[in-house]
């Protein structure tokens, strides 16, 4: 089974993305492993820094998935801070950081009607810049997500099915 590295743009823990990113794992679990990455406890990106353990611990845990699934909101038309902090941490250095060849899945969730698509579109450039292997195939956007999370999980059946069915071609990529 495949090892994936979760990793939710959001910090806040009854979020949509870390909802969304539960339901996954728990619908996927008998065909991968999932860990969750804690972007949260890096701390702000500074090339002065080359000791942290907070961030090796992450650039391990990027370097030993098969493959990692960003789940992330839209923040202000891109991607969170938090989230840009911890890949600019695992992007060193540059070219031939773990992120080299690292297939990656994108989805995103939003509040709005839009599910996060400048995001998407965003978080998928910087992973290019990386060259990182962006897995190509029908977007999972999330619109409307804090409505389909009830009691602190992901409640919408068709967005789940949808976003399984392409979880499943990138898993299948992997080998």
């Amino acid at each position: 089974m495949p090892n994936i590295l979760l990793i939710p743009g959001s910090l806040r823990a009854a979020s949509s993305s870390r909802a969304f990113a539960r339901a996954i794992a728990d619908r996927l679990a008998d065909r991968a492993a999932f860990s969750v990455a804690d972007v949260g406890a890096l701390p702000h990106y500074n090339a002065d820094v080359t000791d942290d353990p907070e961030v090796r611990a992450f650039v391990d845990q990027v370097g030993g998935a098969d493959g990692i699934v960003f789940v992330t909101p839209e923040y202000n038309y891109s991607v969170p801070g938090v989230l840009k902090n911890a890949i600019d941490w695992a992007s060193r250095p540059a070219y031939a950081s773990v992120f080299k060849d690292k297939p990656c899945f994108v989805a995103t969730v939003s509040g709005g009607v839009l599910g996060g698509v400048r995001a998407q579109a965003h978080l998928k450039y910087i992973l290019n810049g990386m060259l990182a292997r962006v897995h190509t195939g029908k977007e999972v956007i999330v619109a409307m997500a804090n409505a389909k999370v009830q009691d602190g999980a992901f409640s919408d059946e068709d967005t789940l099915a949808f976003a399984e069915a392409e979880i499943t071609s990138f898993l299948a990529g992997l080998g």
